[in-house]
């Protein structure tokens, strides 16, 4: 049988005290939500919520083909300001999910993450199917759906202390496509945006553009204060304090949204974008400003293949836990080009 995760393994990791740990474990007071949820992550992340026996696989699967669906799916949105059904991004991925069910006849429940840990109190559990969260969903609110033991599926979001089955957009190798035709184009300057620390998705990208730039050999000088630690609203307020004596050829944003962001505060102070630099995001949700390149995330597509996940894990409780991966299409706009410093065959 495996060795029991210790407190103080889980109070080293996290750098807090040992009574931290045993308050955030218990659901006692005496620590504050953002310690709590990196005491939990860090607990996670050692395995201490792994249960000591693994699940025995029967060897057989099973297809939802041709089945007649009968109950609810949760839809679970988190309280966070801009991941909702009105969401340029979220909208349609919540789209997918519900055109996928109503095509299937499952009955759907929308819910938006609760401040309190028991969240199905006014639901029953034995009458819901699974749960897909859609986002950024807290751990505590994770640990609390764990104990229904009912199947999950997250889109675009994975917790160490929580693991079930994830649909995500291929951040990884649609970022490194991304970076590769900028490097083609010419371009050998550049500063990375948005704050890797806030999501999954978010770090991912981070890792691909950093690893593209080493694997052709670009030295490549970061500005930190760009990529976080703090959250994004503190990223918005910090960019336009930013001393820009020298541009980098192309700032690289961490989505779509940011990448508006970064123009507008470029022409407030007297900069022509693209002419005296590229920017870029990611998700293709723009239509407005000159972004030059974008990787377009089929965002309905990631919702129907969450219900399809869903489908299939219940007919496969047993199976290990997957992962599945979309990839996005990377979209080059040639007429939003910088100007400047390229090679004269970009």
């Amino acid at each position: 049988m495996k060795r029991r995760v210790t407190i103080q393994e889980i109070a080293d990791l996290a750098g807090v005290s040992k009574f931290a740990v045993s308050r955030a474990l218990t659901g006692k007071s005496g620590v504050s939500a953002a310690t709590r949820e990196m005491i939990l992550k860090a607990a996670g992340e050692l395995g201490y919520f792994k249960h000591n026996e693994p699940k025995r696989f029967s060897g057989e699967l099973h297809d939802e083909v041709d089945r007649k669906w009968t109950g609810t799916i949760v839809i679970l949105f988190p309280n966070i300001r801009y991941q909702n059904k009105e969401s340029v991004y979220w909208g349609p991925v919540f789209e997918g999910i519900s055109s996928r069910l109503n095509q299937k006849g499952i009955d759907i429940l929308t819910l938006t993450e609760p401040s309190r840990d028991n969240i199905f109190s006014l639901v029953k559990p034995e009458a819901i199917r699974g749960i897909i969260t859609i986002g950024t969903i807290s751990t505590p609110i994770l640990l609390e759906i764990s104990r229904l033991n009912i199947p999950v599926v997250m889109v675009d979001h994975a917790d160490p202390a929580f693991h079930c089955d994830t649909v995500f957009t291929d951040n990884y190798n649609s970022m490194k496509d991304l970076t590769t035709k900028l490097i083609g184009k010419g371009y050998r300057r550049f500063q990375f945006v948005g704050t890797i620390n806030d999501a999954q998705s978010y770090f991912e990208r981070w890792l691909a553009f950093r690893a593209t730039l080493e694997s052709y050999g670009i030295e490549h000088k970061q500005d930190p204060a760009l990529i976080g630690p703090d959250a994004s609203e503190r990223l918005y307020k910090l960019i336009p304090e930013l001393p820009l004596d020298e541009l980098p050829e192309v700032f690289v944003c961490i989505n779509d949204t940011i990448a508006e962001f970064m123009i507008d505060e470029l022409r407030k102070r007297g900069f022509d974008v693209p002419r005296d630099c590229a920017v870029t995001g990611f998700d293709n949700t723009n239509t407005t400003h000159p972004i030059y390149a974008t990787v377009n995330v089929n965002k309905e597509l990631l919702g129907m293949r969450a219900v399809d996940q869903m489908l299939w894990r219940i007919l496969n409780r047993d199976s290990a836990v997957e992962r599945k991966l979309l990839y996005g299409d990377v979209i080059i706009r040639e007429s939003h080009a910088y100007t400047g410093s390229q090679s004269s065959d970009s």
